[in-house]
């Protein structure tokens, strides 16, 4: 479990995709250096989530640390597209006397959003991001939370439909803490959408379910609620 607040910017030293090293596994790995600062109190088998997606370490020294990634974490992320010398957000899973400033994060990837634009806005800057999976965007709700790259940062705006997209508006001192400052149009971030929101969704389908079992199988109140909703969003 982690907070969303990044601890420090590491720079990547390797990602090799056929690591065959004891540590490596037979499989892709990625070294992280630089960050010397979250690695104080680090264990093998620990927990870093390395620009929002949870990795074990497999090796570390007192300066960098070596994580193994799975096919579906690159399938599913941006971490496959880092290079030598890439910068990442990086941040130890919580302890229990952590202080919640961000909110739960799972460090479990959903989809990855392109930046669409980058816009100053006096000292702050809007970021626009579009889903690659645009069936993540009925969890993002304006002033809600999501998570990018790593980051608990607010959703300022949400425009649903085909083409739906959200914005965050980053100030100033976050934009000297999270790699996501430097990106620009045409980028990807790594998104992981507020847990809470499926849970919600998770509890009132299967109420409506019992409800309509309990009736017989009519499903008739869930598709006039279902079709309400769709015909509201429609109409923004």
């Amino acid at each position: 479990m982690f907070t969303g607040l990044v601890e420090k910017i590491g720079t990547v030293s390797s990602l090799e995709p056929l690591d065959t090293s004891s540590s490596g596994g037979g499989g892709t790995s990625l070294t992280i250096t630089d960050c010397e600062e979250i690695l104080v109190d680090a264990h093998l088998g620990d927990s870093i989530a390395v620009n929002g997606t949870c990795l074990t370490v497999t090796a570390f020294d007192k300066t960098w640390f070596k994580v193994g990634v799975a096919p579906e974490t690159l399938r599913r992320t941006n971490l496959g597209a880092l290079e030598t010398g890439s910068k990442v957000n990086l941040e130890r899973a919580v302890l229990g006397e952590t202080r919640m400033g961000g909110h739960f994060v799972q460090g479990h990837v959903d989809t990855i959003a392109q930046i669409l634009s980058v816009t100053p806005d006096s000292n702050a800057l809007v970021f626009r991001f579009q889903p690659r999976d645009q069936g993540v965007m009925r969890y993002i709700v304006e002033k809600g939370y999501v998570t990018l790259d790593g980051a608990s940062l607010t959703v300022t705006k949400v425009v649903d439909g085909a083409e739906g997209y959200f914005e965050v508006m980053l100030i100033a001192y976050t934009q000297e803490k999270i790699v996501t400052a430097a990106k620009k149009p045409g980028d990807f971030v790594n998104v992981e959408i507020d847990i809470v929101g499926k849970y919600v969704e998770k509890s009132v389908q299967a109420y409506f379910a019992g409800s309509a079992a309990s009736a017989g199988g009519d499903f008739s109140m869930l598709e006039k609620m279902v079709s309400r909703i769709v015909d509201e969003k429609l109409k923004r």
